[in-house]
């Protein structure tokens, strides 16, 4: 356990003045960050990056040293019944760094852990002090902007390392492999190997599961109402005022007409309303009595509006805006606001805070003067409360870097960084601008049918008088409908009593609609509203659960699997308190004091591993024991069943190889982009119609052996049915191995033939001799090909396999063997322009299925994306993605060769083996945390 109340140990120093003439070695986490500050200090520092963390526990069983291997906790690498001491390891790519830093150490005559100032980068920071064993004096360098004022600030002013953060961080760790490390491998037993679970991923799975069953269990309802169009010419309006306006019919002689709000899940209309449910006879003949019929302003309400200025971006705002107005995921917005960060344009990109500093609130006012003048800026500065629960660390919110910002023009940037920056720029300022105001309107009208109805209708109206913030920024909405802030509403002056004239009257249908799914922004608003895990670890839980396949995209919402339900379903019935969303949240609050010394960590790890009384009195089950105790009870099958809505006999199951449906022994394949929602009865019986059982050919006349056409996981195929030899009492004879092809593109499940079959089965089919090696046709992963010994050569098409002559291959052989198509195939879909490479995007079908590329990048399409539904959006984030994956494994890759100091080597030799051997033996020692597995 990192001491309580310590500091860097004995080498912890706070006198912010450097010692000596020598050299200071100051250890960042990244390698960009690292470039940036090395320019901004100057002579007398080496700056080295970290690459992150340099240990963590083991992830396999090689990684576990010998002297532990025998341990019963080594598995899991707490210690649980040591006080849940942790074991870590030096992680087998970051041995040879390691050696590195301990080299430029012995050159220096101090070390500066510059680390990011969180629990994450105060456990680096730890684990770094731990693992180099400095003989030096050692200082904690803290920054929140990468600016040159700031480096040398914060250069010149250290602390000493807050060991509260690193037991908080570390308490989170073991926590969180505690968890995945027990209850994962009951997700392997009981419904699918290679699962996981995770204290907030699995909550964050079960949100997504349970917003699907309330789309499931939705019935909707029908509901009818009357729009007109009125003009006010009558009212003897001022010149240049609109004359006409469109109102929305409200009550019918007195009583409220229903609207959506008014109904049930279940489509009824709620038993506390009291509402007229028109329909489209009664809309239709109430619209057809009031043809005619005399209309009058009956009321108008005037109500002042203002609108304040939205707070500065924290993570999780950031992470929804950018995903509402610029298309970006939670992960991409990650991704380059880190690049911002690093390369000094923003300040540290994850906080909870809105507060800004002192000189912050002066440039963003400075700006605001010089662009939109004195009068859209307030006598005094504007301070933003925190809103958020335990908001952690000293961090200002995100904004521009420096004390005077720099426009978006003089950036330099583009692509996604310049509409990020651009984004934060323009928030920034507008938080201290002046309030929007204006004036709403409310306007209703009565007319009276020919039957003696009074019919009310109603309108609504905005004017913005002054735009105050307005001018700079406005915030985006996850619903597309709704009306945004500075959207105006313009209606005509009228006053009570002036005659009106219905233009139109027109019956118009609505239905309820199902609970929206949610996107990665909504998710994000979710989790934190709920004060479930931290914000700065959403984006990688969120790719979590898409990278399981527990989560797929349509367009940008969030679909669970049928895999989902199956893993939702065992934690709830068996596992409750886990997905328990007041229980994570409160697990959170416990962290949280532990950060502020409040709480200590192992008498609630005790608690949480091995059970025991809560502060409340109440006795809590500990994970240990219901893990062991609950194993046996959980039926596979049950849990990876359910019930299709609407149907009685018919059950989706999970299998290892996908979803399917099962009605009485009979079993039909579910598509897996398929969402939970759409399988109805309909859809059902669509499926079990569809040819999906074996289906008999006839008997291959050579061979006498049966020849049946399946649909199998990778596809239809045809096969020969081998039957298998008689035991004579001897060794029993192995059977020949049945021939097996897939069918071709031209060819359906349905429709094959026998003659069909028999060809598909010839295949690899012998084409002649050339030279002294055989040349066969087949049909490969890529498509149609000839072989000769280990060269090949693509064919035009299918149907070539079985035309195709000697001669014919000998030219195709004599041809330089190219690469790819033969034939650039035309797009399927063009689309606009990337906003990274501002090229425009193609689809294309490919080799593996249809891809978008920009003509540099391809991703092919994910599970739930159809080319012709595909966005710009979801293409740019395809893209995207594809690149943040690519360039990691060349960037290492080139760095490799920077080890060029071979000079240096044969003398540090004897210090390198010394210091590799070291660390082994304080492996169960210390601890830390990782970002990447934080929470997942």
């Amino acid at each position: 356990m990192p001491p309580t109340k310590g500091s860097a140990g004995k080498n912890g120093s706070q006198d912010n003045t450097r010692r000596g003439s020598g050299t200071a070695l100051v250890i960042v986490e990244s390698p960009a960050k690292a470039k940036t500050i090395a320019g901004y200090l100057g002579r007398g520092y080496v700056v080295e990056s970290s690459i992150g963390h340099i240990r963590d526990m083991p992830t396999k069983a090689a990684e576990i040293p010998a002297k532990y291997k025998g341990e019963p906790w080594a598995r899991l690498g707490v210690n649980v019944d040591g006080d849940f001491e942790p074991l870590y390891v030096v992680n087998a790519d970051k041995k040879s760094h390691v050696r590195k830093l301990k080299e430029l150490m012995a050159d220096a005559d101090e070390l500066l852990l510059a680390t990011d100032e969180d629990r994450e980068g105060e456990a680096i920071a730890w684990h770094l002090l731990e693992e180099l064993k400095p003989k030096i004096p050692v200082r904690r360098m803290v920054f929140n902007e990468i600016t040159k004022e700031a480096i040398q600030h914060a250069a010149d002013n250290t602390r000493d390392l807050n060991t509260r953060l690193v037991t908080a961080q570390e308490t989170r760790r073991i926590l969180d492999r505690l968890y995945g490390y027990e209850v994962s491998p009951v997700l392997w037993k009981k419904v699918m190997p290679k699962l996981s679970a995770g204290r907030v991923q699995s909550v964050a799975t079960r949100l997504v599961v349970e917003r699907e069953r309330e789309r499931m269990a939705f019935t909707p309802a029908e509901y009818w109402d009357l729009k007109a169009l009125f003009d006010a010419t009558g009212a003897n309006l001022p010149a240049g005022e609109p004359a006409d306006f469109p109102a929305t019919l409200v009550s019918v002689d007195g009583t409220r007409i229903a609207v959506g709000r008014d109904f049930t899940p279940q489509g009824t209309v709620r038993p506390d309303r009291t509402v007229r449910q028109l329909d489209e006879a009664a809309a239709r003949g109430l619209a057809e009595r009031l043809s005619g019929a005399a209309f009058a302003v009956s009321s108008v309400e005037r109500k002042p509006y203002r609108r304040s200025p939205y707070a500065p971006f924290r993570t999780t705002t950031l992470q929804q805006e950018a995903s509402r107005k610029l298309g970006l995921s939670a992960k991409q917005t990650m991704q380059v606001a880190q690049r911002l960060y690093e390369n000094g344009y923003i300040t540290y990109m994850r906080t909870d805070s809105t507060t800004l500093s002192d000189s912050a609130v002066r440039a963003a006012r400075s700006q605001a003067q010089r662009l939109y003048g004195a009068d859209h800026l307030p006598d005094r500065p504007r301070v933003y409360a925190k809103k958020v629960k335990n908001a952690q660390e000293a961090h200002e919110a995100i904004r521009p870097a420096g004390d005077e910002f720099r426009t978006p023009a003089q950036t330099g940037l583009s692509g996604p960084e310049f509409r990020l920056y651009e984004l934060i720029w323009k928030r920034t300022v507008a938080s201290q601008m002046k309030d929007a105001v204006g004036e709403s309107v409310t306007v209703k009208v009565q007319g009276t049918s020919s039957s003696g109805e009074v019919a009310e209708f109603n309108a609504t109206g905005k004017i913005i008088t002054f735009h105050g913030f307005l001018k700079a920024y406005v915030e985006g909405s996850d619903d597309p409908a709704a009306d945004l802030d500075d959207r105006e509403r313009r209606l005509p002056p009228v006053s009570e009593g002036d005659p009106l004239a219905a233009r139109d009257l027109t019956a118009e249908g609505h239905s309820t609609r199902p609970p929206a799914r949610y996107t990665e922004a909504t998710l994000v608003k979710e989790l934190e509203e709920r004060e479930i895990g931290r914000p700065s670890t959403y984006a990688s839980i969120i790719g979590t659960i898409l990278d399981r396949g527990y989560v797929f995209k349509k367009g940008t919402a969030l679909v669970p699997s049928f895999l989902a339900f199956a893993v939702v379903q065992l934690l709830e019935r068996h596992f409750g308190n886990l997905v328990d969303y007041e229980f994570t949240a409160r697990l959170e609050g416990v962290l949280d004091s532990i950060a502020r010394g409040e709480a200590e960590s192992l008498p609630w790890l005790r608690r949480f591993y091995f059970g025991g009384a809560t502060s409340e009195g109440e006795e809590e089950t500990g994970l240990k024991e219901l893990v062991g105790d609950r194993l046996g009870d959980i039926d596979p099958k049950e849990i990876s069943s359910l019930t299709v809505p609407g149907t009685e006999d018919v059950v989706l199951r999970v299998g290892r190889y996908g979803p399917y449906l099962d009605r009485g022994g009979v079993r039909v394949n579910v598509p897996e982009d398929l969402a939970p929602d759409e399988l109805t009865p309909d859809k059902a019986e669509e499926l079990f119609a569809q040819p999906s059982g074996d289906r008999e050919l006839g008997t291959d006349p050579e061979t006498g052996h049966l020849v049946v056409a399946k649909s199998g996981r990778f596809g239809p195929y045809v096969t020969e049915v081998v039957e298998e030899p008689e035991d004579t009492g001897g060794r029993k004879a192995k059977a020949p191995k049945p021939r097996t092809s897939s069918l071709l593109k031209s060819m359906s499940l349905d429709t094959v033939t026998l003659d069909d079959a028999l060809r598909l089965l010839s295949l690899p089919r012998v084409v002649g001799v050339i030279g002294d090696e055989e040349v066969t046709a087949q049909n490969g992963r890529y498509g149609p090909y000839i072989k000769k010994g280990t060269d090949s050569r693509s064919l035009a098409g299918e149907e070539q396999m079985f035309t195709v002559t000697l001669k014919e291959a000998e030219e195709l052989f004599a041809q330089p063997k190219q690469r790819g198509r033969r034939t650039v195939a035309p797009p399927l879909r063009e689309l606009g322009k990337d906003p990274v490479s501002g090229v425009a995007m193609l689809i294309k079908d490919g080799r593996f299925g249809p891809y978008v590329t920009d003509g540099e990048v391809n991703a092919s399409l994910r599970k739930g994306d159809e080319v012709e539904s595909i966005t710009d959006e979801r293409a740019a984030e395809l893209l995207a993605e594809r690149r943040a994956k690519a360039p990691a494994k060349k960037t290492a890759a080139k760095k490799a060769p920077a080890k060029k100091t071979a000079a240096k080597k044969p003398a540090a030799a004897k210090k390198t083996t010394a210091a590799k051997k070291a660390p082994a033996k304080k492996t169960g020692t210390p601890r830390s945390t990782a970002r990447a597995a934080d929470e997942a």
